[in-house]
Parts: structure tokens; sequence; C-alpha cells
């Protein structure tokens, strides 16, 4: 076993010579390939958010005073609770995006690692988030399921990637409002399994207004699960 930790420190060490990444936030050399492009100063300021927030969508507050949001209160989610570990900010926002945009598919290891420090209660296995059919083509991969399969293996659950399909779509959800962010993923999602009594856990990247998540704990509930909480590795403060 020491060897080979060694001998996977050597490849790193490696790579790092020959194929050398630029922090993307100090602009300093990359010292390790577990969070590269990110050096490892900047990962470590990584800090799970322990504010105040609102107990089922997880949206931040500015003060301890309230524990249910608005719009919770207005529109209660589908969802039971969102669970989240840090805010859409800094070293964590970047890391997400150099994954999903950048197509670093080997950040879906420590920022799954991240999920797992965190209290997550028990289920009966892991849905990842779909993307549509055209959405994969574009991007090569669903970032989602690697993160929901990386939380599957180490918590030995089920993974359950065949459930939900996204089947038509949407234009981004960049710049919209709450409301044309729920109008526009109408229809968007469809259970094709059912789940039968099952209690389930969502995996997405990022949540902004939750509507993306809401549609599909919608989608599950109705194909028979008892329960939906989303897993989140970021909450975005945006409404």
């Amino acid at each position: 076993m020491q060897n080979t930790s060694r001998y996977h420190n050597l490849i790193a060490r490696t790579i790092q010579i020959l194929y050398p990444s630029i922090c993307p936030l100090c602009e300093r050399k990359s010292d390790t390939l577990f969070c590269a492009p990110l050096c490892m100063s900047c990962w470590n300021t990584v800090k799970r958010y322990t504010g105040p927030s609102c107990r089922i969508c997880a949206m931040p507050f500015a003060s301890s005073d309230s524990s249910i949001c608005g719009q919770c209160l207005k529109m209660p989610p589908p969802f039971s609770e969102v669970i989240t570990y840090g805010l859409f900010e800094g070293a964590l926002a970047e890391a997400i995006h150099q994954f999903k945009f950048h197509g670093i598919k080997r950040l879906s290891g420590p920022l799954s690692d991240l999920l797992i420090t965190i209290d997550i209660p028990d289920t009966d296995g892991c849905v990842p988030v779909p993307l549509s059919i055209q959405g994969l083509r574009e991007r090569g991969f669903n970032q989602s399921l690697l993160l929901a399969r990386n939380i599957a293996r180490q918590k030995n659950l089920p993974l359950f990637m065949d459930v939900l399909h996204k089947r038509k779509e949407t234009p981004p959800q960049l710049g919209l409002s709450a409301s044309e962010r729920r109008s526009n993923l109408n229809g968007a999602f469809q259970a094709i399994k059912t789940v039968q009594g099952k209690r389930l856990l969502l995996v997405d990247d990022v949540i902004t207004t939750g509507s993306t998540v809401a549609e599909c704990s919608k989608q599950l509930l109705k194909a028979g699960a008892r329960q939906v909480i989303v897993l989140s590795i970021a909450r975005s403060s945006m409404m």
C-alpha cells in the first residue's frame, strides 16, 4: 500500500512538471495535482458555511432571526431540505467553475470529499440531476453524476442514474428571476422509473434559486419517492 501511494505521488509530480498549471485565483504555479489548477493554498481557503440559513432551502440569511425564508413560506418546495457545504464564492466557486465548464473532471473527487465530511441523513440511494442529451453532448459529462457516483461509493448507497430524465433542452437560467426559472423548467424533467417508498438523495453541484432541484424532486415524488433530500456542494445567495 505504501509503495502504491509513493507511485501515485510520483505520477502526480511528473504530471505537474510536464504539464504545469497556473492557479486561476492567485496566478501562482499549482503545487499539487489534487486540486489543480487551484493551488493548495487557495484550496485551503474553502470552508464550510455555518452561518444562519433557511432550514429548508439553505438560503443564507444576514441574521439568525429567521429560520425559514419568505420563498419557502410562500411556496413550500417539494424537497424536504437542502444540505450544502459552502457558499458559491471564492475558491469553492472557482473549483466548481473549473470542474463544470473547463472539463477538469478530477475535481469531482475533492469536491465530493467535501460533502462526505458533513452529516448526511440515511437514504435509500443517490439520484444525480440529469442533463439533456444536447447538454451532455456539449459538456461531455454530467458533473452531478460524477459527484453522485463518488458519494454513493463512499456511503455504500445505490446510484440511481437512470431514474430521472431531462427530456428537453432549456435556455440558460442565468439572469432569470425565480419565477422565470420555474417557468423555464416546467416539464423539463421526467421520472422514467418507479422509486416507490424510497428516501432519496438528489445530488447537484450548485443551488441558485432551487428551481431545478424542485422540479426534479416533484417528479421523483410522482414516481413514488416518500422523501427527497437535496445535496449540493455550494449555495448561491441569489434568489
